[in-house]
């Protein structure tokens, strides 16, 4: 696979980060990892990049549970900016909430892939990554 992908993790973790990012970089599939620790920084990150396509992410993994702004929270503010951005972002729920209210009200989400619950298994970013060239 090669390293044209660029990822960015929204999670208040800083171990789910730390490996997360570690199971990236040791599948050499990403140019760029970025990642912040709620959904408020990422949504001002997404802002102040609406016209830089070189700098937003292919792939965003978004955690639900964060102080600040949540990922729900996210995905109501990123909705109204998506028309804004110029490329196409694939958004995956990562969570370790298995609550099934959570993984329903993410999938009535059109603009969330899938949901996936943690830790993400690297089958899982290969196949997130054959979606991911398939377009």
């Amino acid at each position: 696979m090669s390293k044209n992908f660029s990822f960015c993790i929204v999670d208040d973790d800083d171990i789910y980060q730390f490996t997360i990012k570690k199971t990236i970089k040791s599948l050499n599939i990403a140019k760029n990892i970025i990642a912040f620790s709620d959904g408020e920084e990422a949504l001002n990150f997404m802002i102040e990049n609406l016209n830089n396509d070189e700098e937003l992410p292919d792939v965003i993994l978004l955690d639900i549970n964060m102080p600040i702004m949540d990922g729900f929270q996210f995905m109501e503010e990123y909705i109204k900016i998506k028309p804004k951005l110029g490329k196409k972002i694939i958004i995956y729920m990562v969570s370790s909430s298995v609550d099934t209210s959570d993984i329903e009200r993410a999938k009535k989400i059109s603009e969330v892939s899938d949901y996936i619950i943690k830790p993400i298994k690297e089958n899982q970013l290969t196949t997130i990554l054959t979606e991911l060239s398939k377009q």
